[in-house]
């Protein structure tokens, strides 16, 4: 393996397009140890077909998450936010898991269908009268960001505080000295979110996550508060991102947008294409070797982190042909977006029904929509995690 490519993760340059490098990566040192913006080392797995047995691989434990990944730097902190389904190994996965989905249903997801499509179109109607609007800001944050905190039944005067601690959050390291308030501001308000549910139950998912059981087993207080953090986060982060980097695929180069809007039939097919393209999700979450695991003809040792590079794995040519061009009619798009094996995520239906309802309702409202800037002078936010534009200028 060669270690002729050091990644700088703070470097703007990289930042706005990691793709060269991690092209790269992929043909010369697909398994390679780097130093994160944290100061932590660990493996960065970026071919397709490592990185989706890494995601299944046993001894590649969830549960011994690196101390300080959280970056709360605050024992009590990382315990209220890090017991979540994601955070876990079997058996207690399978239990968390178990106890979430009989809350998180196919059907509940689908029966707000209605709701979300009244949302799209409450604030495409906001925007009737501009020119020229953020799409980020008007649309792409606000549609997910009211779906997860109505289905968890958190109040919509709160929701832009959500997005303050949220931004913070998953910048990580880049936060600095602002993540350990963002999120201890959030771990409080959820607790005090959670006993007053607890106090005046509801039609909602923290009522229903409160009062789940299966032969008497229930979440306990830090599960719950961990579950609820991981909704409010992963429940509307990766939904803005796919909107937003969908929506600037689609407008970058003008004719796919002309293209889909003609023929809705390639709605589906767009969408899984642009997870695969430029996805949501940079990386997966840390997973810790419990013993020495050989990937890719590296050996890993026990305790090393080891994360799985998602945005470099669904551009492997390797498994998708042609897979630098992006096309929206792809046939089998198996990629890894949404990860892969027990961690699969629980949201991608709803993840997926936001996104069609958003587009749909984007060229249905303006079929002329346009950038308003550059594509080139368009800027990323900050962070290993998450693949997400910070602004995105558009002609209405």
């Amino acid at each position: 393996m060669t270690q002729d490519l050091q990644i700088d993760f703070t470097d703007p340059a990289f930042q706005n397009n990691p793709h060269p490098a991690y092209a790269q990566m992929r043909r010369t040192g697909p398994v390679r140890r780097v130093k994160l913006p944290s100061g932590l080392d660990a493996w960065l797995i970026t071919r397709y077909e490592d990185g989706r047995r890494a995601l299944t691989d046993p001894r590649l434990s969830k549960s011994m998450s690196p101390l300080g990944s959280t970056g709360a730097g605050q024992p009590s902190l990382t315990t209220a936010i890090s017991r979540h389904m994601l955070a876990v190994d079997p058996p207690d996965h399978t239990r968390l898991r178990r106890l979430v989905s009989a809350a998180f249903t196919a059907r509940r997801i689908e029966s707000l269908r209605p709701r979300i499509e009244e949302i799209s179109a409450g604030l495409l109607d906001a925007l009737a009268e501009e020119r020229s609007a953020d799409l980020i800001d008007a649309f792409a944050f606000p549609l997910p960001i009211q779906v997860i905190c109505e289905l968890l039944g958190v109040p919509a005067e709160d929701q832009n505080a959500f997005r303050e601690w949220s931004n913070v959050i998953v910048s990580g390291a880049f936060a600095a000295d602002r993540l350990g308030p963002a999120i201890n501001a959030l771990v409080e308000y959820i607790s005090a979110l959670l006993a007053e549910r607890r106090e005046h139950p509801g039609d909602d998912l923290l009522s229903g996550l409160i009062q789940v059981g299966d032969q008497g087993d229930r979440l306990s207080p830090d599960e719950l508060s961990s579950m609820v953090f991981l909704l409010l986060i992963a429940g509307h982060e990766t939904t803005v991102n796919l909107i937003g980097n969908g929506t600037w695929l689609l407008l970058s180069e003008r004719e796919r947008w002309e293209r889909l809007r003609a023929d809705r039939a390639l709605l589906p097919a767009a969408i899984e294409e642009f997870l695969r393209f430029e996805g949501p999700v940079e990386t997966s979450t840390f997973r810790v070797a419990t013993e020495p695991v050989e990937i890719g003809e590296v050996t890993i040792a026990a305790g090393d982190p080891v994360m799985v590079v998602l945005l470099s794995a669904n551009r492997d040519d390797d498994r998708f042909p042609d897979a630098g061009e992006l096309r929206l009619d792809r046939p089998n798009n198996a990629h890894l977006a949404f990860g892969h094996g027990i961690h699969y995520c629980l949201g991608a239906p709803l993840a997926r029904l936001e996104a069609q309802i958003a587009f749909t309702a984007l060229m249905d409202r303006f079929p002329g929509l346009r950038l308003a800037t550059d594509p080139d002078e368009l800027t990323w936010r900050p962070g290993t995690l998450l693949r997400g534009l910070h602004r995105l200028p558009v002609l209405l």
